[in-house]
């Protein structure tokens, strides 16, 4: 049985929320390739949340997000079934998938 443990946690800003989604696995480790650099280790906390199993979980309230950092295969693969990334726009970093979205207003909103 494949694992499908991540954590997910929502940060208020200014602009609006953040959502952070990490695979469990990837917490404590440092992802560098080329110039891309991801320092999950010291960043943890940003990721640190909620811990949910990707085949149960529902995520509500998408409403108020403005920014995805999504990092890690179950994660990735989470936000594609959810509409939430499309598929060209997932990096890799040391094998890993990473994405970010971000939900822009159109001039006017």
């Amino acid at each position: 049985m494949v694992d499908t443990m991540i954590y997910v946690k929502l940060h208020e800003s200014e602009d609006g929320s953040i959502l952070a989604m990490c695979d469990e696995s990837l917490i404590g480790r440092t992802l560098s390739e080329g110039e891309l650099f991801i320092d999950i280790n010291s960043y943890s906390d940003f990721y640190v949340g909620e811990l949910v199993d990707t085949k149960n979980y529902e995520l509500h309230g998408l409403e108020g997000i403005v920014s995805f950092n999504i990092i890690g295969t179950e994660s990735v693969e989470f936000c594609i079934r959810n509409s939430i990334v499309e598929i060209e726009n997932i990096k890799t970093v040391e094998g890993v998938p990473v994405a970010h979205a971000y939900k822009v207003d159109k001039p006017g909103n």
